[in-house]
């Protein structure tokens, strides 16, 4: 995806401040705007509507990206990631699922970070599992609510604790907690440099904010409020089959509801098809006459 090039965050504080005014200048889109600008997008490659979908969100990859100070990373590198992140979730964004940009670039923007910082330090290699991975960015928030705050190894029943929450084994707490520097001050320097940040600030709690958790309940509500209303457009038989296929935890067979039905397998497959589109279009108009602005600022 090709854009004009973006704002920039130059060295220290003051060139942080500077991006942030800077980024706050782009409007923020309101829900049928994004959808229009995503669908011109989606169908016709058009860079202006692609441009305008990342600037209005690049508030979203600072907040987000202000989360990941403690790893001794310059901020503007941080920040950078997360916005190839953004931009990649632009991309793959399909409007026509009903949610906003917001919710579902989180997520991409998160692993883009994510991801840099692990290739950024060399106490985690990228093949690293899941599980540990998982591990390298929780164990500070884990220590802190177990309040696991002493220097050097951890206690054997803490270590038994962080295991058996973050699921992986005893040995790989030991060995993380030891690399990410168990046995140092916590007001130690991360690195040399004297704008690296301490040791301690890992301490602090990087459980999603409450904006975020507003923004994410806010979606979630409104995508339970279309569908709810999307789901009246079936008839019984196209909802049972709908709800059995698409919404259980453990979704019938066709061969099931086949006989259920006393109908074809292959009929089954049609009315489950007929009452997706139903339910996606009928979700699309809903939001498209969605009216409130959802906005994200950053304090």
């Amino acid at each position: 995806m090709a854009t004009r090039a973006l704002p920039t965050i130059a060295g220290g504080s003051l060139g942080l401040s500077r991006y942030l005014e800077e980024i706050r200048k782009f409007p923020m889109l309101e829900p049928g705007e994004e959808f229009m600008l995503a669908k011109r997008w989606q169908e016709h490659a058009d860079a202006d509507a692609a441009e305008k979908l990342v600037t209005s969100h690049l508030r979203l990859v600072a907040k987000i990206a202000m989360g990941y100070r403690g790893y001794g990373l310059p901020i503007g590198e941080v920040v950078s990631e997360g916005n190839v992140g953004l931009m990649q979730a632009v991309k793959r964004f399909e409007p026509d699922k009903g949610f906003r940009l917001a919710t579902y670039a989180m997520w991409w923007i998160r692993a883009s970070i994510q991801e840099y910082i692990l290739r950024s330090w060399s106490l985690v290699k990228m093949g690293t599992t899941a599980a540990q991975k998982k591990l390298f960015f929780n164990l500070r928030r884990t220590k802190s609510q177990l309040q696991a705050l002493e220097e050097g190894d951890l206690k054997p029943e803490t270590v038994k604790k962080i295991a058996t929450k973050l699921g992986v084994t005893e040995d790989e707490v030991i060995s993380m907690n030891r690399r990410l520097g168990g046995d140092s001050s916590l007001n130690a320097p991360v690195r040399a440099e004297a704008e690296s940040g301490e040791w301690q600030d890992w301490l602090v709690d990087d459980t999603p904010s409450q904006e975020e958790r507003l923004v994410e309940d806010e979606e979630l509500s409104r995508r339970r409020s279309y569908l709810r209303s999307a789901m009246s457009v079936l008839n019984d038989r196209e909802r049972r089959v709908f709800e059995a296929r698409r919404l259980a935890e453990d979704p019938a067979t066709l061969e099931d509801l086949s006989e259920e039905f006393g109908v074809s397998r292959e009929r089954i497959r049609q009315i489950e098809v007929r009452a997706f589109e139903k339910v996606q279009k009928a979700v699309t108009t809903s939001a498209k006459r969605e009216e409130t602005p959802q906005t994200l600022q950053l304090h």
